[in-house]
């Protein structure tokens, strides 16, 4: 399969030996998902395959393909029904293919983009889950880094599954030095997400993931991102610079996404903590919102 190829339609094709496309689920900046049926186990199943715009023996190319395997190796490191299972890695004409549990259902941004605004409640119940997933990724030394609501998939039984670790990074065990999965400099994430840190070209914690999921959160609630603006430039100022505005449908939500998206990171609570909050919410009880300005670094190692 040329690299040309994986960008096309793979419907008909079979994967690695034994996995057959029965159609697209969708495209990203790193690959395009596909439904596909396991002939071994005879299981329906998800495949990822690369999706190269350079030829297979470019020095891109191998950066992506490197990028896709540490992503397997990052998700599977996990063990959390809240995080997409990987069942293999399998190569297909030079490309590499990861193979994913089917999760059926939508997205969180397919929901907002059917309904507007998703209800308080409801939004907190989704993010508790989605905190207690990132709360197992940390302790496994894994940053998401690119928490939004398209990566948030809720199946038909209610399920809630975070999913693309296409730009994870991870603490890489017997590595003499922490793996970078990205390349320096690059702003890694979707912009209307990043967290203030990033966005000033620090690395990422611990806590630019709880920043991340409150934008998610508050996007559901208030139906749009806060500080989008008109240029990529204006957006990365308004996320350093300005106040989150008051959301206005978030009700008892409102104070969690606060704290969850204070601009110094020291402050945020770890993804447990703001599970717990969201959980409360999402129940409807009153949160404990943890103590703010106590400088409390993050527990997680600063894997970049």
């Amino acid at each position: 399969m040329s690299s040309g190829e994986s960008g096309g339609d793979l419907t008909g094709r079979l994967l690695g030996g034994r996995y057959r496309v029965t159609g697209t689920l969708g495209r990203g900046g790193m690959g395009v998902v596909c439904k596909a049926v396991d002939e071994v186990l005879g299981r329906e199943v998800a495949v990822k395959v690369l999706r190269a715009y350079t030829d297979s023996s470019g020095p891109e190319l191998a950066d992506l393909r490197v990028r896709m395997q540490r992503e397997a190796r990052a998700a599977a490191r996990i063990r959390h029904s809240g995080v997409i299972t990987v069942h293999d890695v399998t190569d297909e004409g030079g490309l590499p293919v990861i193979v994913m549990e089917l999760i059926e259902g939508r997205s969180l941004d397919d929901v907002i983009d059917e309904r507007g605004v998703v209800d308080p409640l409801e939004a907190a119940a989704i993010g508790a889950r989605v905190a207690d997933a990132l709360a197992a990724g940390h302790h496994a030394g894994v940053l998401h880094r690119d928490v939004k609501p398209g990566n948030v998939l809720l199946d038909h039984d209610g399920r809630v599954v975070l999913t693309d670790f296409g730009i994870a990074s991870m603490e890489a065990p017997g590595d003499d030095a922490t793996t970078k999965l990205t390349r320096s400099g690059e702003l890694i994430g979707s912009l209307d997400y990043l967290a203030p840190e990033r966005a000033q070209g620090q690395e990422p914690g611990a806590a630019s993931d709880v920043w991340a999921l409150g934008m998610t959160l508050y996007a559901a609630v208030e139906g749009s991102s806060p500080f989008r603006r008109t240029s990529v430039w204006s957006t990365l100022t308004a996320i350093v610079t300005e106040p989150l505005p008051e959301p206005r449908r978030a009700g008892p939500l409102t104070p969690v996404l606060h704290v969850m998206m204070d601009k110094d990171p020291a402050t945020r609570p770890s993804a447990a903590e703001a599970g717990a909050m969201l959980a409360a919410v999402a129940a409807g009880e009153e949160p404990r919102i943890a103590p703010r300005g106590a400088g409390r670094t993050p527990t997680v190692p600063d894997v970049l």
